[in-house]
């Protein structure tokens, strides 16, 4: 990590001392997990750095599991797709994608998938990853990806329905070899009605494609 914390220079603020004893103690935490010192900048206010090392710590002590346990487990029951017709399986797709969300798990990039298609692929792909599953209210949030992997397939759906003309050029022009396919409306229009994270800046985020 970059560098270490510096105390503070005041013996009379009893506040910053003891904030001080609490990040030495932290950062010896970290490092007993394997996640040597606190990678924070020169000018990090202390409380800040504290925070951060709380929510690093937080995160590697979480316990791992599939989003599909989390949900059975709270009650969400997940029928297997050729069991529900079109009707129950939109309605079960929205509990779904609801119930993720209340614990801030975002789903995008679906408009290139019916319903059907979603619902089978986070029943029988997506959901069963396992990933490190932190409480609501943490300042931690998943983001499920539907285009994520980073496979030819998913750039190339990216690259047809989602970029803009734009990114599409800058695309070409970085990888002159590849065929950009022509861009083309997505068939559906979910993306707009899904949730999304209440504010613009997350205190921190965790990617579950990974």
């Amino acid at each position: 990590m970059a560098n270490e914390h510096v105390p503070s220079n005041d013996p009379l603020d009893p506040e910053a001392i003891d904030r001080d004893i609490r990040i030495n103690e932290l950062t010896e935490h970290a490092r007993e997990l394997g996640m040597g010192s606190s990678h924070v900048s020169d000018d990090c206010p202390p409380g800040v750095h504290e925070q951060f090392l709380r929510n690093m710590i937080d995160f590697e002590t979480a316990p791992r599991s599939s989003q599909f346990s989390r949900l059975v487990e709270e009650g969400v029951a997940l029928p297997a797709p050729e069991t529900l017709d079109d009707g129950v399986l939109h309605s079960k797709l929205w509990v779904i994608i609801n119930t993720l969300a209340a614990r801030n798990t975002f789903v995008s990039h679906t408009d290139h998938l019916s319903d059907r298609q979603l619902y089978e692929q986070l029943w029988n792909d997506t959901l069963l990853e396992e990933t490190t599953i932190m409480p609501p209210g943490s300042g931690w949030r998943n983001y499920i990806d539907m285009i994520g992997s980073g496979s030819e397939e998913d750039i190339e759906i990216g690259l047809r329905y989602y970029e803009s003309e734009e990114d599409r050029q800058l695309w070409a022009k970085d990888f002159p070899k590849d065929v950009i396919p022509p861009h083309e409306d997505p068939p559906f229009d979910r993306d707009r009605l899904l949730p999304t994270p209440v504010d613009e800046f997350p205190e921190a985020d965790v990617d579950t494609d990974e």
